[in-house]
């Protein structure tokens, strides 16, 4: 239903058409559905609204996407230090065997158990 407050008429909504024509009835003075709901009003409104929506939508999807590149940049940096570290530990590691074996060798060699390592296959001598 459309209120005409001009001629105060009720006349079926135009569903044709989205907005109703200027010949039916001006907007300031057409009414939608209930008496009190002024029809430019709440166009007015539902305007305001749908674009509320649209600008949260967007900035939502902005800030996510913002938040997205931000963590990944956040956790690309993180993955190359544990990478960085891992390194590091497995350098020190690497060092500390060596360090064990030279340190081994020299007992051996001190208790006449290190063999020869220009000879390492020796003929074994039965006394």
């Amino acid at each position: 239903c459309l209120w005409c407050y001009t001629n105060n008429t009720c006349i079926d909504y135009p569903v044709r058409s989205l907005l109703p024509s200027s010949s039916l009835c001006s907007l300031s003075n057409a009414r939608w559905g209930v008496c009190w709901i002024n029809f430019e009003a709440l166009i007015i409104a539902l305007a305001v609204v749908a674009g509320l929506i649209l600008v949260s939508i967007t900035v939502c999807c902005c800030y996510c996407c913002y938040c997205r590149r931000r963590s990944r940049s956040r956790l690309d940096e993180e993955e190359e230090q544990l990478a960085r570290k891992r390194e590091e530990r497995r350098l020190q590691s690497l060092q500390r065997k060596h360090e064990r074996k030279l340190k081994h060798d020299e007992i051996r060699k001190k208790y006449g158990l290190l063999q020869d390592s220009d000879n390492p296959y020796s003929r074994f001598e039965n006394e």
